[in-house]
């Protein structure tokens, strides 16, 4: 039997202001990685990965920017889904770069964790002064309709968000071995299957704060770390519970702007 084919895919996008709007700048796609582009206010973008999930030696790079007083929303067309590896492990890079009086909204859909996946995330993002981020980032710890129970994971993500070159909020986890053993324990996910990081710069984020405690349930909570920046964790017993909790949070801090994406 010949190597199994490994996945590749790279996406590059741009935003300017055009005319009072936001345009696309700079764009282009090679492999696994396409994009859509639907009619909204501002210039939003469907990332798909055509080849239907990750396994171990798939690629997938994302760089993306906002120019200067643009704005720039990027979501997913569903959740991705990292598989069963059966040598080497899956790798997702995104670098977003925010200039100056621009936005950009990072709302990728679910990524669902299936047994066996090895899988290394990394989110990097540089905000210039004055610039604007919206992340969320849910995960799902297998399809509790399906019972599907997971026994072996390995998962290593990284954000790192930079102001200005300078460390404004990093994070990290590592998950390795049995994966429900491990979200069984108190001080993890007590059982929970599901969970979201949210993070919020922009300088209403204290504004929010109260409105976004009160739509939380008792395993969620939100924090501000700074008068600008917001953030926000949820741990649920599945994705549907997740997305009962979360969606309300994102239409009020997208301002009505989710995209429909997220509602199909």
């Amino acid at each position: 039997m010949g190597p199994v084919p490994r996945t590749k895919g790279a996406l590059l996008l741009s935003s300017k202001r055009v005319a009072g709007r936001s345009g696309i700048d700079r764009f282009r796609t090679s492999g696994a990685m396409k994009a859509l582009f639907p009619r909204a206010e501002d210039l939003q973008a469907i990332l798909i990965n055509t080849s239907g999930g990750l396994t171990g030696g798939d690629q997938i790079d994302i760089v993306a920017q906002a120019g200067a007083g643009s704005s720039l929303t990027l979501t997913t067309q569903a959740a991705e889904r990292a598989y069963r590896s059966q040598d080497g492990r899956a790798r997702m890079h995104t670098d977003l770069t925010i200039d100056t009086d621009a936005q950009i909204n990072w709302l990728p859909q679910e990524m669902i964790l299936f047994e066996g996946s090895a899988l290394d995330r990394r989110l990097t993002v540089d905000i210039a002064d004055n610039g604007r981020f919206l992340m969320v980032e849910p995960i799902i710890f297998g399809r509790t309709a399906m019972g599907e129970t997971l026994t072996s994971v390995s998962f290593k993500d990284r954000v790192r968000i930079n102001r200005q070159g300078k460390p404004l909020y990093w994070d990290g986890l590592d998950l390795d071995g049995h994966t429900m053993r491990h979200l069984a324990q108190r001080a993890v996910a007590q059982g929970g299957r599901a969970m979201v990081s949210l993070v919020y710069v922009a300088p209403d984020a204290e504004a929010h704060l109260d409105a976004l405690r009160r739509y939380l349930p008792a395993t969620g909570g939100a924090s501000l770390l700074a008068p600008d920046l917001l953030t926000l964790r949820l741990v649920a017993a599945d994705s549907f519970e997740l997305r009962r909790a979360l969606i309300p949070i994102l239409e009020r801090l997208t301002k009505d702007q989710l995209p429909t994406s997220w509602r199909l």
